[in-house]
Parts: C-alpha cells; sequence; structure tokens
C-alpha cells in the first residue's frame, strides 16, 4: 500500500509538471532556459541541490540554494526545509536561484513555474524577489502550491549580468513544519545581446563562430591585435573580458554597431581607429582604455601641437605630464576681439593657460608641448586614458562681428577615429564656415612678427582645408584632407553663436583615414580625383615655403565665394609668402575655388608675391601637385610680369629674386602659352596702349576703344615698385622723375579688367 501511495504521487506529479511546464509555454511565448523537477532522495539536505537540473547552453545556473535561515530536512521527490517559523518574511529564510547569460548573451524571461508543499501547519506566506532591486519588491503573487509567475515585464528583459530570485516563506506554526519546492522552471530566451543575432569569441587562436560581423556579438577572451594576420573587424556589440587586451594597431579599425563592454583593456595606436556607428551606444568601462598619439619629438620647447581628447575624463596633468606648466594652453574665442583686422587679439587675452586639473573637455582644442626634454629624430606619446568618447558631442561656438577677419573658434574631433570635415561642416554649416586651419609649425618664432608675445609665431604654419576646393599645405609641406585624426584640434571660424555637434555619423571606420596627423609623421593618402586642381609651392635657399591651391570644382565662382571655396592667406607679416588674388576682392588668398566652365586655354590666375628679405635670396615656384584630366594634361605656365618672362612649371621649376615688397600681379598662371605671349598683342589692338615719353621726366599714357585707365604701376628691373598712380580717364600724364634707369616696367590696368606689363625706356 505505501509503495502503490508513492507511485501515483509520482505520477500525479510528473502529470503536473507537464501541465505547468505547458502552461508556460504559452505563457509569452518562452521556453524553458532553467528547470529541475526535483526527483531522488533527500534533495533538501543539499545546498545548493544541482541533481537532475537542465539549463540553457548559453548561461550558467546556481541549482537550488537555500539561505542560512533555513535548514534542509528529510523528504524524497522535493526540496524540503524548516525554520519558516517567524512572524514575517525573514531574509535568510529562502529559496534561491541565480542565472547569469554567458558573456555576449542576454535574457529576456517570460515567466517562473513552480508547484510546492507545506506541512499541515507550515509556513502560510510566501514572497518571491529578485536582486535587481536588492529583494525590496514582490514579484506576481506566488502561493504555496504553486502558481505561474508573470516575469515578462521590462524590468526583466535584455538581462545580461548574473540575477538572482529568492523565494521566501515564513508564518509555520513552529521551527519543525515545513515546505518544500516540488519542481519549477524558468521560462524564456537566451540570445545574442540586444539586436545581435550571434556571439563570436576570440580566443586566442581563432573566433569560435566565425569572424565578427555587424550583427554578432565580439568577445575578446584573449589577447588581441588587429594587423595583417588578425585583421580589423566589425561587431554589433564588443565585450573586452577581464584579463585581456585588444590593440588596434596603426592602419586597422575596429568598428562597434552598438554597445561596448571593457572589462579588460583597449588600446588605440596612433593610426589605429576605434569607431561606434549608433549615437545611442553606451561605452562601459570596468577596466582601461586609452589612446596613443604619436608624434616626432620637438627640437624645441617652443613647438606646440593642437590637440583634443579622445576620451572622457582626462586631465591636462594626465595627457601632458612632462610639459611646463606655463606651455598648456586653450582658447578663450570669447575673448578674442580683432577690431583693427590684423588677426591678432587686441588685448592679448585670447591664449590661457590651462590648469593641470582641468579636465579636458571633448570637442575643445588645447595646446601644448610634448615634454621639457627633446630628442631629435625620436618620437614622444602622448596618452589619453579613459572611456573612449561616443554619441553626439556639442561645443560652444562663438562670433563676434566686429572680427573682420574671422571670429576664430578652437575645436578638436572628440572621437578615437577619424572623422569627415566635410560631413561635419554638413551638420553645422549655420554656425561655421567651411574651411579648418590646422597648425603644421615649421617656422621658428621671431620678435619681428606682430603679436602680443616678444616672439611670436608664423601664420604662414597654418594648412588650410576648404569644403569645396580642398587644402594646402602649410611650412610642413603636408597637405590637409577632409579627414581630421583623432586628437587633432583646429581652428574654425564662427558664423553665429551656437553650438556645433559631432556625431557617430561623422567618424571613419577604415584603415586610411586616421593616418594624416599634424605634427606627427605621416603617410599620404592616395585617391581618385575628378575636380582640376592646382598646387602651387614657394620655397627659397633660405628656408621660405608657402603652398597656393587653385580648385576649379563645382558650385564655386570666379569670385570670393567664402570659407567653404576661398580661404583667405592669414593676416601675418611672414618673411615671404605667395597667394592669388580674385578680382573682385581686395584681400590674398592661401585657397582659391574657381568656376569648372572658366577652365580652357584662355584660363589664366593671378598670383601675388611679398617679402620682407631683405638679403639676397633665390625664390623658386614649382607644382606641388596636379590632379583633374584638363590639367594633368596640359602644360602649366607662368608668367612673370615684372620680368616679361614665361616659364613652363611642368617642364621645370621657375626661379628668381625680388627686392623687398608687395608684388599683388607679378605672376600669371596659364595653361596656354598664347594666353600670355599674345596678351599685349590682344590688349594693344582692343585697347590701343600707348606710353610716349614728354619732356621733363613726363610720360603719358593712352588707350582707344572706349577703354579707359584704371591704374598704372611702375617698377625698374630689380622688381622694386617705384609708383602707383590711380586714374580713370582714357589718357593721362604721370612724372617719373624718380626714375635711376632708362628701362622700366609698367604695369598699366585697364577698365575692361585687363592688365597689359610692358617694357618701355626713358631717353631724356
Amino acid at each position: 500500500m505505501p509503495n502503490t501511495i508513492k507511485q501515483n504521487y509520482l505520477i500525479m506529479k510528473k502529470i503536473t509538471y507537464l501541465i505547468l511546464l505547458l502552461i508556460a509555454f504559452n505563457f509569452g511565448y518562452g521556453q524553458s532556459i532553467f528547470d529541475n523537477p526535483v526527483t531522488g532522495t533527500n534533495p533538501g539536505l543539499t545546498n545548493p541541490y544541482v541533481a537532475g537540473q537542465s539549463f540553457n547552453s548559453n548561461i550558467t545556473v546556481s541549482g537550488i540554494v537555500r539561505g542560512i535561515g533555513a535548514i534542509g530536512f528529510t523528504g524524497n521527490n522535493g526540496y524540503y526545509g524548516r525554520s519558516w517559523d517567524t512572524g514575517s518574511l525573514d531574509n535568510t529564510a529562502y529559496y534561491g536561484f541565480t542565472l547569469t547569460p554567458n558573456t555576449g548573451y542576454e535574457i529576456d524571461f517570460v515567466s517562473f513555474v513552480y508547484t510546492g508543499q507545506a506541512s499541515g501547519s507550515g509556513p502560510n506566506s510566501v514572497a518571491f524577489r529578485s536582486s535587481l532591486d536588492s529583494y525590496a519588491a514582490d514579484i506576481g503573487s506566488p502561493t504555496i502550491a504553486g502558481t505561474t509567475i508573470d516575469l515578462s515585464g521590462a524590468s526583466y528583459q535584455n538581462i545580461d549580468s548574473a540575477i538572482t530570485f529568492r523565494f521566501y516563506a515564513w508564518g509555520a506554526s513552529d521551527a519543525n513544519e515545513t515546505f518544500s519546492l516540488d519542481d519549477f522552471t524558468f521560462n524564456g530566451t537566451v540570445s545574442a545581446l540586444g539586436s545581435c543575432a550571434t556571439v563570436t569569441t576570440w580566443n586566442g587562436t581563432s573566433w569560435d563562430n566565425g569572424t565578427p560581423t555587424s550583427t554578432a556579438v565580439a568577445v575578446i577572451d584573449a589577447n588581441y591585435t588587429t594587423n595583417v594576420t588578425n585583421g580589423s573587424f566589425s561587431a554589433c556589440t564588443l565585450i573586452v573580458t577581464s584579463g585581456n587586451t585588444l590593440t588596434v594597431d596603426n592602419g586597422y579599425y575596429v568598428e562597434v554597431e552598438n554597445d561596448v563592454e571593457v572589462d579588460g583593456t583597449i588600446a588605440v595606436q596612433t593610426r589605429g581607429s576605434f569607431v561606434q556607428n549608433d549615437n545611442g551606444g553606451t561605452f562601459t568601462l570596468n577596466g582601461s582604455s586609452y589612446v596613443n598619439k604619436e608624434t616626432p619629438a620637438k627640437p624645441q620647447w617652443w613647438y606646440y601641437t593642437y590637440w583634443s581628447s579622445p576620451v572622457s575624463g582626462e586631465t591636462i596633468n594626465g595627457a601632458f605630464p612632462s610639459a611646463p606648466t606655463d606651455r598648456r594652453f586653450y582658447f578663450n574665442a570669447s575673448n578674442y576681439i580683432d577690431a583693427d583686422g590684423d588677426d591678432i587679439d587686441d588685448d592679448g587675452n585670447d591664449w590661457r593657460v590651462a590648469s593641470g586639473t582641468d579636465v579636458l573637455t571633448p570637442g575643445v582644442g588645447y595646446a601644448a608641448t610634448a615634454s621639457t626634454f627633446h630628442f631629435p629624430g625620436g618620437t614622444e606619446i602622448v596618452t589619453f586614458d579613459g572611456a573612449f568618447n561616443t554619441g553626439n558631442i556639442s561645443t560652444p561656438i562663438v562670433y563676434n562681428a566686429i572680427n573682420t577677419t574671422g571670429s576664430w573658434n578652437f575645436i578638436g574631433n572628440p572621437y578615437p577615429s577619424a572623422i569627415d570635415f566635410d560631413a561635419f561642416h554638413t551638420a553645422n554649416s549655420g554656425v561655421v564656415a567651411g574651411a579648418a586651419y590646422f597648425w603644421s609649425q615649421f617656422t621658428l618664432p621671431d620678435n619681428t612678427i606682430p603679436g602680443n608675445e616678444l616672439s611670436n609665431f608664423s601664420q604662414n604654419d597654418y594648412a588650410t582645408y576648404t569644403v569645396g576646393s580642398g587644402g594646402v599645405a602649410g611650412a610642413s609641406g603636408v597637405i590637409p584632407d577632409q579627414y581630421v585624426p583623432s586628437g587633432q584640434a583646429f581652428f574654425i571660424a564662427g558664423l553665429a553663436n551656437g553650438n556645433v555637434t559631432f556625431t557617430n555619423a561623422m567618424r571613419m571606420a577604415d584603415g586610411t583615414s586616421n593616418a594624416q596627423f599634424f605634427k606627427n609623421t605621416t603617410t599620404k593618402k592616395s585617391g581618385t580625383y575628378t575636380a582640376n586642381k592646382l598646387w602651387v609651392n614657394l620655397t627659397s635657399d633660405n628656408g621660405v615655403y608657402g603652398q597656393i591651391l587653385i580648385a576649379y570644382v563645382a558650385g564655386a565662382t570666379n569670385n570670393d565665394d567664402g570659407l567653404y571655396y576661398d580661404a583667405p592667406r592669414l593676416p601675418s607679416d611672414v618673411s615671404a609668402t605667395l597667394y592669388s588674388k580674385i578680382e573682385s576682392s581686395d584681400r590674398s588668398f592661401a585657397i582659391q575655388g574657381k568656376a569648372e566652365s572658366s577652365l580652357d586655354e584662355n584660363e589664366t590666375v593671378q598670383l601675388g608675391f611679398k617679402t620682407n628679405i631683405e638679403v639676397a635670396t633665390l625664390y623658386t615656384l614649382s607644382l606641388a601637385q596636379v590632379q583633374g584630366d584638363f590639367l594633368s594634361t596640359s602644360p602649366i605656365y607662368i608668367k612673370d610680369n615684372l620680368l616679361d618672362k614665361v616659364h613652363d612649371l611642368t617642364t621645370d621649376d621657375y626661379t628668381f629674386t625680388s627686392e623687398v615688397g608687395e608684388f599683388n600681379g607679378r605672376f600669371v598662371i596659364a595653361y596656354n602659352s598664347s594666353a600670355l605671349l599674345s596678351t599685349e598683342d590682344a590688349l594693344l589692338s582692343e585697347g590701343g596702349l600707348s606710353i610716349v615719353e614728354l619732356e621733363d621726366d613726363n610720360v603719358r599714357f593712352s588707350v582707344s576703344n572706349n577703354v579707359k585707365l584704371k591704374s598704372v604701376k611702375i617698377y625698374d628691373l630689380l622688381g622694386r615698385a617705384l609708383y602707383n598712380f590711380k586714374t580713370a580717364s582714357s589718357s593721362e600724364t604721370f612724372n617719373l622723375s624718380k626714375l635711376k634707369s632708362s628701362v622700366f616696367i609698367a604695369k598699366v590696368e585697364l577698365s575692361n579688367g585687363i592688365t597689359i606689363s610692358k617694357k618701355a625706356v626713358k631717353k631724356y
């Protein structure tokens, strides 16, 4: 008889268990992820009890555990315990279950299903709670006999770390009364984190589920370096486990669609890129992460680099521990006032010394020397240590209409990857202009250069990039492209008071965009271009360097189109500089965008030259770079109007000398020699220019065919400017008594926009 009763009990228990499972399967479409029918002899005497349990292969479980306030008791086919006799819930008297998703996985719970029983005067009150709120709130309405508890609410979804549930009981008449859990099931799903479809783990040799893609959770469970062997990779979510390091090496990248969790270490090298795409993605740092930026050692204290932090929480002292405390600066755009248009702060309070404890604000620029010790030929490393910046980052922009040369703001790339400046400008075009100025220091500070210090830096050392036309090199010779590297700060002109916003959509996930860094050894990117562009260098035998860009690009006109296409040469009393001129503007340009339709065999471009060098100097004009179908297959001529010489730059460089002075129309670029060689003949027939010597050093200049004189400039054969006459008539007489030589050069500008340079002889 006892055996029959026991057998019937087991049969009924199995039937009940199956019924409850069926109920659970229909309760939110879950499936069992952890269950135990609890069979066998005296399970309650084991703590924890794991025999007979089954669970999803992507989680680990604790079995049934018993709190210290509950004492195990004999009883078969159920987890029995006693000491439930408190009058209220006892935090130590419970049965507990811990479920821990494996790295890269998460649990979405549906329900908890169980059956139980109590002795005649056993506990009459129960509660079900979880570790999510430290067991403070009840979940559902549990009973002694068993029920299904709903876990489908938002609180129990996307669980990616250990969670513990406790089943409390109390109210028994004495300590010997029992309560048992006879079976239980947790229903739900276990899947890759977030919207990720799969999980793949790096084990030190290979990925256990294939190379990760943008739909997979990538788990770094052993050291991994992006290199020729292992390569760059993309992931849906990235997890670096404790004790392991992910190194993003130069020329490689790691791209993550969503979240990043770092329990180990992520190290990004100078030209490596780490990108998160979703602006809502999180970067959880439980271990360490840092970005190294390696630069050539500075030969003197005054070699500055413009920096921007790619991490959060880094300080001035942390990033630049060896730099002198008075050589670390930020720029206060609100203090910059330039009422006289010389591009110098009128009261000298724009650059401010940064405190060592200041936190480097993401998106803000800083200037610093690297250290007090200098090792020519060596390198120095600046390390930014902290959680990588991601998502939307806003930076204030200041505009002041009094600053006619530009309301300058000092900002920087806030991410551990390059950003696309074109995309940045498109998103912020109403607040900032379309040109960026990068510091590429080459020239020694000098007391003859205007500024607020005893010795000042040359503005000619700025490399410039415009969205519409492209970039020109500063004194370092590196031409900037549209990609701003990690850690790089730059100046930009504000158009309105407001904020600019950096976003993850601007970031570049490739192995080349982060290659260029000013004050760094770089490899220039190659690319395929369609626009016709021409770069001309000015150099000298005593260290002069300058570059201009002429770009025939869509949207540009032959007028001053603003900083999107045309970037002025920054005002500076440099030793010597080259620039281009736009007829409708009195400014000098480093970058000139021109209408694509103007590029033909008759096209000419006016170049200016200025020098303060008094010693004998040989200057050289050369082609730095040419691109586009037309310019790549055409000769490029330079005409020296002062000396009346025409030279083919595609064959050889052009060398010349000059006196001190400013020569706005000395040179002309053309793409057909006839456009230069026949200029005077054509103009003479059109305008009928006549130069006639009169008595007493007077010379008459006249034109015909309804054309008028606009200006007449007189030069000697050494290029020295002697006279600059203005007029608005068709005939004018000027006294040239200062001429020391009988031969002079007259540069005559006509009302029809044509300029004639003509050599003449004064006989008397």
